[in-house]
């Protein structure tokens, strides 16, 4: 979402969005000094360059190393590609309107910027429960069939077709008003009395791109934890040892998505916070520091599309063999051979029970030819 999105779904008959920073014409008195707004430029840059170069660098690590393409690790290049979009074309453009209560950019992106960020989020938040149902079937029911890349695909490209249709409200009744000689992006519900559409569709939108999946994941993810964690080891050496390697794999990437989810539900809290009390409350939109607090929140909001990389290289080891070798042209970077292995080359342990499986399959063969 983004500060047009949401906070600016209101009648054409307000005096201006709550995306704007003010919220009203009266939001034009919270004109920040320059070292202001340049100190807010410099954090949402940072914001930008961050996701942009860390999302781009964990589709590369994906998509260019054959052992990294799992239905896993498809969704997360599916999370990772909204929030490079999201970075991309959200966070600056509403940077410039909520800083300055001006819309600049024509009626067509206007449009665009009310239908992409919901787009964006649904994605993200729906590809994270993707892979909250995809690893609750494999460690909760290992024996049925696992995902193929078709089926992936498929779920890829429903998620995003879903994510379109519920944007397209917002998409479709945006339009650029003038209000006493500023120009405003906003969205204007038809026979709206009372606001009672505007209400609906937000409180609908924040169910199904928030509380929904949260509460789908949570459970999924705790179900995942119990067995995981009560799980009992095999007997034989050779299969307690393989058998160890496999849940220990399965806990970290359980921890890893964990944290990957919790960071995003505290990021994006504040700002549905912030949504509900204005449709309640519109007189915080009046208060002396709203514009400072809205910055803030939104901030808060569009860094959760950085985090996943960093958690990505700090809890899982092939991802950060990936970010060594993607980075490896920084001086302070040091890419080894090892890394390329972990990318591309099966786990001792898969070769020691191939190895293992190959031998017992000899040593069976000889005794038939014997017999």
């Amino acid at each position: 979402m983004s500060a047009i999105s949401l906070l600016n779904a209101s009648n054409a008959s307000r005096a201006g969005s709550l995306g704007d920073g003010g919220g009203r014409a009266a939001a034009t008195q919270f004109t920040q000094p320059g070292w202001q707004i340049a100190l807010w430029a410099l954090a949402y840059a940072l914001v930008v360059a961050a996701s942009v170069a860390g999302n781009v660098a964990v589709i590369w690590i994906v998509l260019a190393h054959r052992r990294m393409r799992t239905a896993t690790n498809y969704f997360i290049v599916n999370l990772a590609l909204s929030d490079l979009l999201m970075a991309a074309f959200n966070t600056s453009f509403n940077f410039i309107y909520a800083s300055h209560n001006v819309w600049y950019f024509g009626e067509e992106f206007c449009r665009f910027q009310n239908w992409f960020p919901i787009t964006a989020v649904f994605v993200s938040i729906y590809s994270m429960t993707a892979i909250a149902a995809e690893r609750y079937v494999a460690i909760i029911h290992p024996f049925k069939p696992r995902l193929s890349a078709g089926s992936t695909g498929a779920i890829v490209g429903v998620i995003w077709l879903v994510a379109f249709g519920l944007a397209f409200p917002q998409c479709f009744y945006a339009e650029v008003t003038t209000d006493n000689g500023t120009t405003k992006c906003v969205v204007v519900w038809p026979d709206d009395v009372g606001r009672k559409h505007q209400l609906t569709y937000h409180v609908a939108v924040i169910v199904l791109i928030y509380l929904l999946p949260l509460v789908v994941m949570f459970v999924a993810y705790s179900i995942i934890g119990v067995t995981l964690w009560s799980s009992a080891v095999p007997g034989s050496h050779v299969n307690r040892t393989r058998y160890e390697h496999q849940v220990n794999a399965k806990k970290k990437l359980v921890k890893t998505m964990v944290v990957v989810v919790v960071v995003f539900a505290v990021c994006w809290l504040p700002y549905h916070v912030y949504f509900i009390l204005g449709n309640f409350k519109e007189d915080i939109y009046q208060q002396k520091y709203i514009q400072q607090v809205y910055l803030a929140i939104f901030l808060l909001a569009m860094s959760s599309t950085m985090y996943n990389p960093i958690i990505y290289c700090c809890l899982n080891q092939r991802f950060r063999s990936g970010f060594r070798l993607a980075f490896r042209w920084c001086p302070c970077v040091k890419a080894t051979e090892k890394d390329k292995l972990r990318l591309t080359s099966p786990s001792r342990y898969q070769t020691t029970y191939r190895k293992s499986k190959t031998s017992s399959f000899n040593m069976e063969m000889q005794f038939n030819e014997k017999t």
